[in-house]
C-alpha cells in the first residue's frame, strides 16, 4: 500500500479558491489511479474526482464539474485538487485515495489506500 498525506485545507469565503495537495510515499506512484473524496458528518463519503495513472483521463462528480480540476505530477508523487468558485456546500473533510487496480473508479471500495483527510470550510 501507498501512504498518502493531504494538505491545503482551510477556511475560505464563498467564491474563493483553494488547492489541495496529496503526497504519496514510495516509488510506484505512477502505478496508481488517484481520487479525491469528501465527507461531512453524518453522511457517506462521496466521490469528487479521479485521475488515471498517466493523468490523461479525468472524471468528476456533477456537483463540482467546471469548478474543480484534478491533476497529478508523477515526478513529485503528488496529486492536486484545484477548487474554484467554492460554495458553502463544498464544506467537508477531503480525502485523497489511491487505486492499484487497472482503470479508475468512483466508489469508495474502488480504492485501496486513503489519507487522513484535510478540512475545507467555505463560509457564506
Amino acid at each position: 500500500q501507498v501512504q498518502l498525506v493531504e494538505s491545503g485545507g482551510r477556511l475560505v469565503q464563498a467564491g474563493g479558491s483553494l488547492r489541495l495537495s496529496c503526497v504519496a510515499s514510495g516509488r510506484t506512484f505512477s502505478r496508481y489511479a488517484m481520487g479525491w473524496f469528501r465527507q461531512v458528518p453524518g453522511k457517506e463519503r462521496e466521490f469528487v474526482a479521479t485521475i488515471s495513472r498517466s493523468g490523461s483521463s479525468t472524471n468528476y462528480a456533477d456537483s463540482v464539474k467546471g469548478r474543480f480540476t484534478i491533476s497529478r505530477d508523477n515526478a513529485k508523487n503528488t496529486v492536486y485538487l484545484q477548487m474554484n468558485s467554492l460554495k458553502p456546500e463544498d464544506t467537508a473533510v477531503y480525502y485523497c485515495a489511491a487505486r492499484s487496480r487497472l482503470g479508475v473508479g468512483i466508489l469508495r471500495d474502488d480504492y485501496d489506500s486513503w489519507g487522513q483527510g484535510t478540512q475545507v470550510t467555505v463560509s457564506s
